[in-house]
């Protein structure tokens, strides 16, 4: 199962994200979202997970997003929240966090847990690349992968 990973889009979706998440079987948006216009392009591709992030917080469009979100994927717990600092102390069942809000990409592995970050794929900020990741999954392994849209 390929699975597409997004945050921090901040109301732009570029092309080459949108290249980037084509033949994904679903679309995980980590927050701030910018516009909900962005949800109906990823939408039009595959499902979406997705959570508010802090810039989201205000806009009326966004109320009925959650800020956190616990879902299944191919057989492993996934905790979707925007920033990492409301992560939960009680993972037990969790094998994927993933989280935006720094802009900084990041594949962590902690044990058997996967702390995934995916960067930002909106405009840039500092020197900070734009990025997506990509999450193959399979029943014996999860294979993650940054991919920069921008060089």
């Amino acid at each position: 199962m390929k699975v597409g990973v997004i945050s921090d889009t901040h109301g732009l979706l570029r092309p080459e994200a949108l290249a980037a998440l084509e033949g994904s079987e679903l679309i995980i948006h980590a927050g701030d979202i910018g516009k909900p216009e962005i949800l109906e392009q990823l939408t039009a591709l595959a499902p979406v997970q997705v959570v508010r992030g802090n810039n989201d917080l205000a806009a009326s469009w966004a109320r009925d997003i959650p800020d956190l979100s616990r879902f299944e994927m191919a057989g492993r717990r996934v905790l979707l929240v925007h920033d990492i600092a409301d992560v939960p102390a009680d993972l037990d069942d969790i094998a994927i966090v993933i989280t935006g809000h720094s802009h900084k990409p990041r594949i962590d592995w902690q044990g058997e847990r996967l702390f995934l970050n995916p960067g930002s794929a909106g405009p840039r900020r500092f020197k900070l690349p734009v990025t997506v990741a990509l999450l193959e999954c399979a029943q014996d392994a999860l294979i993650p992968r940054l991919v920069r849209l921008l060089e």
